[in-house]
């Protein structure tokens, strides 16, 4: 478990992202910064965006805890998807023993926005979107509650599209863009935000 002193951040802007960087000391015995991380999403159609997030958990985790909105979860909220939860999960699991293989990993099913970061006392660190980071002050309160250490954050930026707007699976859903923020249509602009990945 890391103290307190072990950790500095500081905010750094780069192409109008903004997102929070962590140095750690190195860990005797162990290759990654933190034992175990989680993060989460709905990856209804897994893009550069899912990517990046998924290469950042295991870049600072040994091992990974992804999870994964349950559909129950995704209708509460009022979000809309293409694939229902066992075939987002069999993609998701396809596509990281595939990128990531001989990892430590497992999918947790999601019904709120928390999951495993506060059922798990062993979640080290919560790897985020700008869109999920805020939620990590009120995980941390309902950790503290079950007598668990506070998690620490690690966010990573949005991955923006041709068009510069955030690629999102609502948008490769219209037909705006590609898995990789190619634009489909070259004048496509949709009024409507983009959907972030939860």
């Amino acid at each position: 478990m890391f103290s307190p002193t072990l950790l500095s951040g500081f905010l750094r802007r780069l192409h109008g992202d903004c997102y929070l960087k962590l140095r750690a000391e190195p860990r005797s015995g162990g290759t990654k910064r933190f034992s175990r991380v989680a993060t989460g999403g709905t990856f209804d159609q897994i893009h550069a965006g899912h990517r990046r997030l998924l290469e950042k958990s295991f870049e600072e985790g040994d091992e990974v805890v992804i999870g994964l909105t349950s559909d129950e979860f995704v209708a509460r909220v009022g979000k809309k998807t293409k694939h229902d939860y066992k075939w987002r999960e069999r993609e998701l699991k396809q596509f990281v023993d595939k990128n990531f293989p001989g990892r430590k990993y497992e999918i947790a099913k999601l019904y709120d926005y928390f999951g495993p970061g506060i059922a798990d006392e062993d979640v080290e660190a919560l790897v985020a979107s700008p869109e999920t980071a805020p939620r990590l002050a009120l995980a941390n309160k309902l950790r503290e509650e079950s007598g668990f250490p506070p998690m620490k954050l690690v966010t990573i930026g949005w991955v923006s599209a041709e068009d510069g707007r955030p690629i999102s699976s609502t948008r490769i859903r219209r037909g705006e863009v590609d898995t990789e923020g190619r634009l489909r249509h070259r004048h496509a602009r949709s009024s409507v935000p983009a959907e972030k990945v939860i």
